[in-house]
């Protein structure tokens, strides 16, 4: 081999794979989102599915080491001046500005002399002699305004004209979203770009920022990766550790990734660290299997966390009595609910209510819930999903449907092989 690779190097999941990036070319998302730059004078909003790769390829575009533009992590954003603050400070401006004025005087004396002059031998004359003598001075005032952290990074942005790139929007309060959108608005129709990264969900507020934008929206939706681009991570990947990994391999990896490219990274890098392989391999090998323990590995290593969170359910502790399982031992109400999904492993589909129920009753022995506590538990499960700051929402209840989403392809995952404690 030419060149020697780290297996950091050509997968990175989490991050920003430069080998291993995949454009996925038919899509012409890349085209579009290039248009953003060129007086497009449109809100561009890029939703997809959590881990589909929208932060990847706008960062492949806009990337974040260049100082034009402006990346805002919509989930370390508290308060509205959180916001602008943080523009200023990328902008290099601030909230005070200093002017100064200053007025010149000039002020003279003036005189004149007469006399007689007189020289040997030379008549006698007469002459006069002027003299003047000047000043100046000046005065200076000095003062300043205070603006607005809005006000201030307005005219910051107008001055610098700025790509801005607000990832993670949903993470945003919904009135937030629209006061932001609201305060832009004119500076996107004079060209201003700005790209707005969110998942197709309810805390995205879409109706209201169309609203905010009157028809000056430029929605870029991100699908859900097929099988045959995933695979392409696998193929571009491990020719350059000198390793072939055969069809079945790659094409399983890909199917439980559930659309992601997040979590085909994370296959592919636990498929090499589990055949010892650290860097390019001086003597090609073929990978010819895939032990479950890779998938074992990485779901309890993503989606335990919030499993677990799910499963403690409130604070408030009320009806939490042991109900006993089919399987042996006992749980409360929530630890069912989460049993009978991971039962079912529905992936990213959506869970009617009455399958749900079915794989409750063959959850448990006896003491089967009625109807309206299995929803009541799906809604405090919504809610507990919605406050989790460290992830975006994994289920939403819909009540009025009575269907149940999986809106995280890593929570997908771990109910399908994490290792659920009794």
């Amino acid at each position: 081999m030419e060149k020697e690779y780290y297996v950091e190097e050509v997968f990175v999941p989490g991050g920003m794979p430069k080998l291993t990036y995949i454009s996925r070319a038919k899509l012409t998302l890349e085209q579009d989102l290039k248009k953003v730059a060129r007086n497009l004078c449109k809100l561009v909003t890029l939703t997809g599915s959590t881990k589909s790769g929208k932060t990847v390829l706008t960062n492949k575009i806009f990337p974040r080491t260049n100082p034009t533009n402006i990346w805002i992590d919509g989930g370390s954003i508290g308060e509205e001046n959180d916001f602008w603050q943080f523009i200023l400070a990328e902008l290099d401006a601030h909230t005070s500005i200093e002017e100064s004025t200053s007025k010149e005087s000039n002020s003279s004396i003036s005189g004149d002399a007469t006399g007689e002059i007189g020289i040997p031998l030379i008549a006698k004359g007469t002459g006069k002699i002027g003299a003047t003598t000047g000043s100046k001075s000046s005065t200076a005032e000095k003062f300043s305004r205070t603006l607005s952290p809005r006000a201030a990074a307005i005219l910051a942005i107008r001055k610098h004209t700025p790509i801005i790139i607000i990832d993670d929007f949903h993470y945003l309060k919904r009135d937030f979203q629209g006061d932001i959108v609201r305060a832009l608005k004119p500076l996107i129709f004079e060209g201003l770009a700005v790209v707005a990264i969110a998942i197709p969900h309810r805390r995205y507020d879409a109706v209201k920022v169309e609203k905010e934008m009157t028809q000056r929206i430029q929605p870029i939706p991100v699908p859900s990766w097929s099988k045959e681009e995933l695979m392409e991570i696998s193929s571009i990947g491990f020719p350059l550790l000198n390793v072939e990994v055969i069809d079945t391999v790659s094409e399983r990896m890909a199917e439980e990734s559930y659309g992601s490219p997040h979590l085909m990274q994370e296959f592919c890098s636990e498929l090499a660290r589990q055949n010892s392989i650290e860097k390019t391999l001086p003597q090609k090998i073929t990978i010819n299997s895939i032990s479950d323990d890779v998938f074992r590995k990485i779901a309890n290593n993503t989606g335990k966390v919030i499993f677990e969170k799910l499963a403690k359910g409130p604070r408030q502790r009320s009806d939490r009595k042991p109900r006993p399982l089919a399987a042996g031992g006992k749980a409360d109400i929530y630890k069912v609910v989460l049993l009978a999904l991971a039962k079912i492993s529905p992936g990213m589909q959506r869970v009617n209510y009455e399958v749900l129920r079915a794989a409750i009753k063959e959850t448990l022995l006896t003491e089967i819930p009625q109807a309206h506590e299995v929803s009541r538990v799906l809604e405090k499960m919504s809610e507990i999903a919605s406050n989790d700051e460290a992830s975006t929402p994994v289920i939403d209840w819909i009540k009025a449907d009575q269907e149940l989403y999986i809106t995280d392809p890593f929570f997908a995952f771990f109910l399908k092989w994490g290792t659920i404690d009794d």
